[in-house]
């Protein structure tokens, strides 16, 4: 897709700046997600179930599961253009 933009254009910048942001929200999402699977695997008083109580597991897994999933899909939000039926050729 970046192909297409001029090397030092505003599109290319843009969309290497969109990259970059999902880049660092998966990174994060799933660094915090991994230390806490080592807490969890190595220390055996860490525990993910937050406490046990479901309000506190519910704002963990808002935190470092739907919020970044809500981010990137937000970010991403804009779609190509749809292509127009006179771009099909009729079978014979």
């Amino acid at each position: 897709m970046l192909q297409r933009f001029p090397v030092e254009s505003k599109g290319r910048r843009k969309k290497l700046q969109e990259v970059g942001y999902v880049t660092t929200i998966c990174f994060t999402c799933f660094l915090i997600r991994c230390v806490m699977m080592c807490l969890n695997a190595f220390d055996k008083a860490a525990d993910l179930d937050v406490l046990s109580h479901p309000i506190l597991n519910f704002f963990y897994y808002l935190l470092v599961e739907i919020v970044p999933s809500a981010m990137v899909l937000f970010i991403l939000r804009k779609l190509p253009p749809k292509r127009g039926i006179t771009q099909y050729h009729p079978i014979h």
